[in-house]
């Protein structure tokens, strides 16, 4: 059974950094698109970042200040937080797709595996 296993969750303070790291049970199954979503309390389900096709793409709300990192051998990938702020506070979710359809890595209803979230806290 393929599964995501998300850690390096936590509580920070405004400013502060975390790292988040997805890893899959397995490698036996390649995924060639992976992506970081969050949840904050209230609201839907967002895409904030993705590796697909090759490429990295950001939302805009966490542009500049996150940077995703893949290790395709290892069906892994990393979440470098900065500039932490307080709406930035959410369930934090790494996700598979084994296809997504064109330009459409931020709608969760295309991803197919999910790890089971991380909660982070930002503190003003």
């Amino acid at each position: 059974l393929l599964q995501l296993v998300e850690s390096g969750g936590g509580s920070v303070q405004a400013g502060g950094s975390l790292r988040l790291s997805c890893a899959a049970s397995t490698t036996a199954s390649r995924f060639e698109n992976m992506a970081w979503f969050r949840q904050r309390p209230g609201k839907a389900r967002e895409g904030i970042a993705a590796t697909y096709r090759g490429q990295i793409y950001y939302d805009d709300s966490v542009k500049g200040r996150f940077t995703l990192s893949r290790r395709h051998d290892e069906n892994a990938m990393s979440l470098q937080m900065k500039s932490l702020q307080p709406d930035d506070t959410a369930v934090y979710y790494c996700a598979a797709a084994t296809w997504l359809p064109g330009g459409l890595w931020y709608e969760p209803r295309h991803y197919n595996i999910w790890g089971q979230g991380t909660q982070v806290t930002v503190s003003s």
